[in-house]
C-alpha cells in the first residue's frame, strides 16, 4: 500500500528545493515578514528593557522619598510653608531624614551681566539645607558641595541641567555667574537628581547667603530669619511610607494642610514607565502593517510559483503524487519562507534591543511573547498566504498541467 503522506523531513526537503531554485525572489518575499517581526520584537524588547532600567534605577535611588511643597490657597494664590515645618516633620516617628529648599523668587541667573535679560534659561535660585544631597539621592559631579562656611558666602552649586544651560562643563578657581545683580562663585556641579528633577535646573546656595545677598527673608515676631522653605524632602522608613504620607501635610502646615502638595516621586516615575508603553501600540501597528505586506508578498510568490511550475506539478501527479501531497508541498514552501523571514526578523529585533539597551546601560529584556509571538505570527501568515496557491496547485489535473511541458 503506497504512502499518501510524506515524512516531515522529506516534506521539508521538497519544499526547500522550490525556494532554493528562486533565491532572490524568496529573499525579497521574506523581507517583508522579517521587517514586520523585527519591528514587533524590537518595540517590545526596547520597551521592556527601558522599563526594567527605570525601575532598577528607582529601586537603587529608593522608593521611600516623599516631598511636601507649596500648593495654592483657596483664593488661588501660592501658599507659604511655615519656617518651622522641617523641624515638625523631623519629629514624626517613622521619618529618617529631612532636607528642604526655598525658591528665591524674582532672581535670574546669567553667565555674565552682558547676557540679555530675556535669556533666563528658566533657572531657579534655591536656598538649600546642607544635608540635601543624600536625601534626594544625588552627588557632586565636579567641585565641592556647600559647607557651613560657603553656605554663608556668595557661592553656588549648579544642578546638572543648570550647568548645561549656562554652558559650564567644569569647575575652576574663580569661576563666577551673575545672580541677582551680583557675582556668585561656582563651587561645584551636581550629577542628575532623578527623583528631584527640579534640583537639576536649580542654582543652589545656602540659606544664610540667600538671606544676606538676595533678601530671602521671613519676618517672625519682628525678627528677620532666613527662609521660608518651599519644598521639603522626607525619607521615611520604607514600610511606613504610606503612614507618613497620610500625616505629612498636617505636620507641615497644621493650620492649612490643604495648601500643601504631598507626592512620592518614585510613584510618578513608575507611572511614567508604564505610560511609555502606551506608545508601543503605534509601532506595533506599523509592524503589523509590514507583516501584512509580507503576507501579500508570500502569497504573490506562491501563486506565481504555481503558474511557473505547472509542468512539475503535472509530472509529479503523473508519477503518483496525490492532491494532498501537492497541496502540502506548496503549503510547506509558504510556511518555510515565512518562518525564515520570521527567524531573521527575531534575530534583527533582538540585536537592535541588545545594542540600544547596552548603549543606555539597561538590562536587556526581550519578553518571551515578543520572539515567540513573532515566529508564531510569521508561521501563521505563511500558512494563510500559502493556502490558496496550495489548493490551486492541488486542483490541477495531470493532463492539464502537462500541456505546458
Amino acid at each position: 500500500m503506497s504512502r499518501t503522506r510524506l515524512a516531515l523531513g522529506d516534506q521539508a526537503r521538497v519544499a526547500s528545493v522550490g525556494l532554493r531554485s528562486r533565491p532572490m525572489r524568496a529573499a525579497l518575499s521574506a523581507l517583508g515578514i522579517a521587517i514586520g517581526v523585527a519591528a514587533i520584537v524590537a518595540v517590545l524588547g526596547l520597551s521592556s528593557s527601558s522599563q526594567a532600567g527605570l525601575l532598577a534605577e528607582i529601586d537603587r535611588l529608593g522608593t521611600n522619598l516623599l516631598t511636601a511643597e507649596t500648593g495654592s490657597t483657596l483664593s488661588g494664590q501660592d501658599s507659604r510653608l511655615p519656617l518651622e515645618a522641617p523641624a515638625r516633620v523631623s519629629r514624626i516617628d517613622a521619618v529618617e531624614q529631612v532636607a528642604h529648599t526655598g525658591t528665591v523668587g524674582g532672581v535670574k541667573v546669567y553667565r555674565s551681566p552682558l547676557i540679555p535679560p530675556v535669556n533666563t534659561n528658566a533657572l531657579q535660585v534655591k536656598a538649600v539645607s546642607l544635608n540635601l544631597l543624600p536625601v534626594v539621592a544625588t552627588s557632586v559631579a565636579q567641585g565641592a558641595w556647600l559647607n557651613p562656611a560657603t553656605a554663608a558666602q556668595p557661592v553656588a552649586v549648579l544642578g546638572a541641567l543648570a550647568a548645561q544651560r549656562l554652558g559650564i562643563d567644569h569647575v575652576y578657581p574663580g569661576q563666577r555667574i551673575w545672580t541677582g545683580g551680583q557675582w556668585f562663585y561656582v563651587g561645584g556641579i551636581l550629577g542628575p537628581a532623578t527623583l528631584a528633577p527640579e534640583i537639576d535646573a536649580g542654582v543652589l546656595i545656602g540659606y544664610a547667603a540667600a538671606q544676606r545677598y538676595l533678601d530671602h527673608t521671613s519676618i517672625v515676631g519682628g525678627e528677620a530669619k532666613a527662609g521660608p522653605p518651599t519644598t521639603i524632602y522626607v525619607r521615611a522608613e520604607t514600610s511606613q511610607v504610606r503612614a507618613v504620607q497620610s500625616v505629612l501635610a498636617r505636620s507641615v502646615n497644621p493650620a492649612a494642610p490643604n495648601e500643601v502638595d504631598v507626592s512620592q516621586p518614585s510613584v510618578a516615575l513608575t507611572v511614567r514607565a508604564a505610560a511609555a508603553g502606551a506608545f508601543n501600540n503605534l509601532f506595533l501597528g506599523l509592524g503589523a502593517v509590514a507583516l501584512v505586506v509580507g503576507a501579500v508578498g508570500v502569497a504573490n510568490i506562491m501563486i506565481i510559483s504555481v503558474l511557473e511550475r505547472r509542468s512539475e506539478i503535472g509530472l509529479r501527479r503523473a508519477l503518483g503524487a496525490t492532491r494532498g501531497q501537492i497541496r502540502s508541498q506548496f503549503l510547506a514552501e509558504s510556511i518555510m519562507l515565512a518562518a525564515v523571514g520570521g527567524a531573521v526578523g527575531v534575530a534583527a529585533g533582538v540585536g537592535a534591543t541588545v545594542v540600544y539597551a547596552g548603549a543606555r546601560h539597561w538590562a536587556v529584556v526581550v519578553p518571551v511573547e515578543a520572539w515567540a509571538g513573532g515566529i508564531g505570527a510569521a508561521i501563521l501568515i505563511g500558512a494563510v498566504a500559502g493556502l490558496v496557491p496550495a489548493v490551486r496547485a492541488a486542483r490541477l489535473s495531470p493532463t492539464e498541467a502537462l500541456r505546458t511541458v
